[in-house]
């Protein structure tokens, strides 16, 4: 009787998803499960939760730490892929398949979002708020690189046609509510922290400061944070093309305007002030088909984001599967 009544007490409680996604982290997963089962040992004694690896096909020996930790405690679950799908996809297939009654949706496993923001995000969660993000309000990076993530989230932030927070990530807690809406959504390479902001639900922020990474290296290269930045600029927003629309206009009208009068010119002042233009020839030439070009790049992204939604390949393809229930 006594061991049904502690059973029933332990199950009642509210149950909080960590998810993680790796690529050759075998020097930080363990640190950050420890970080994460700290934070609810300290902080979060009333809560159950469970850690949930995502990892994108590693080649070092991050697997062996995560079998180590998942056989150590069962509230570890790991989900290997078959292949590197990329952070968004991994995690987003982690989202998908955790359980729990709010879940963080990513917390790196190099610790630069903070682990010890969880209990707060908690807080806020307790006090009716289904989606609560964190801040970025500073970043331990160089100028240059903290300048240029300020100016594409802000840029992301006002192209939008829904309200994205500027300087917000991925490490943010979601309601299960939120992760039921977004599991109908389709999306071959979801933006996730667009596609949290536009379930649309009752939200707020804690600023925190981004923290240095203290080992290993990041795996997101120049091509990988271009492909990532386009992604969230064409996944919520058709200003890129209204903007053709609108410059391929006024270059028609100005190219009208100037064959006017160039007419008049070689009409009226022909002998004096009209030798043969080849320079501007050339110089218009290599500027429109310059122009046409870009527009024709822009025109790509959306029609390649089409072609790959509307094939209807899986999110990601899992090799393995640890601590999960059948």
């Amino acid at each position: 009787m006594r061991e049904g009544s502690i059973t029933a007490i332990m199950t009642s409680n509210k149950k909080i998803a960590v998810i993680t996604p790796c690529l050759n982290e075998s020097e930080n997963v363990r640190d950050c499960y420890e970080a994460v089962r700290k934070v609810f040992e300290n902080d979060l004694p009333t809560y159950d939760f469970e850690h949930l690896f995502a990892d994108n096909s590693s080649t070092d020996n991050t697997v062996e730490v995560l079998r180590e930790l998942a056989s150590s405690d069962r509230r570890v679950k790991v989900i290997i892929n078959s292949r590197n799908f990329g952070p968004f996809r991994s995690t987003f297939n982690a989202l998908l398949n955790c359980s729990g009654d709010a879940v963080v949706v990513l917390l790196a496993a190099d610790l630069q979002d903070p682990p010890e923001l969880i209990p707060e995000f908690v807080k806020k969660w307790e006090e009716g708020y289904q989606v609560v993000f964190g801040e970025r309000i500073r970043r331990e990076e160089n100028a240059l690189l903290r300048g240029i993530r300020r100016a594409y989230y802000r840029t992301v932030s006002a192209l939008a046609n829904i309200d994205i927070p500027p300087d917000v990530a991925e490490f943010q807690l979601v309601d299960r509510v939120v992760v039921e809406a977004l599991s109908r959504c389709e999306d071959h390479y979801p933006y996730i922290r667009g596609l949290i902001a536009s379930c649309g639900f009752k939200s707020t922020g804690i600023p925190y400061t981004w923290r240095a990474r203290k080992r290993g290296f990041t795996k997101n290269s120049l091509y990988n944070l271009v492909d990532q930045g386009l992604n969230g600029i064409i996944s919520f927003t058709q200003v890129p093309l209204r903007i053709c629309i609108f410059v391929g206009f006024l270059l028609a009208v100005l190219s009208i305007g100037y064959a006017f009068v160039q007419f008049a010119v070689n009409v009226l002042y022909y002998r004096e002030f009209a030798p043969p233009g080849i320079a501007s020839l050339i110089v218009a030439l290599f500027f429109f088909s310059g122009v046409q070009l870009f527009f024709l790049g822009i025109l790509g992204e959306y029609i390649g984001a089409i072609h790959f939604q509307v094939r209807k390949r899986p999110l990601v393809v899992e090799k393995e599967r640890i601590n999960f229930e059948d």
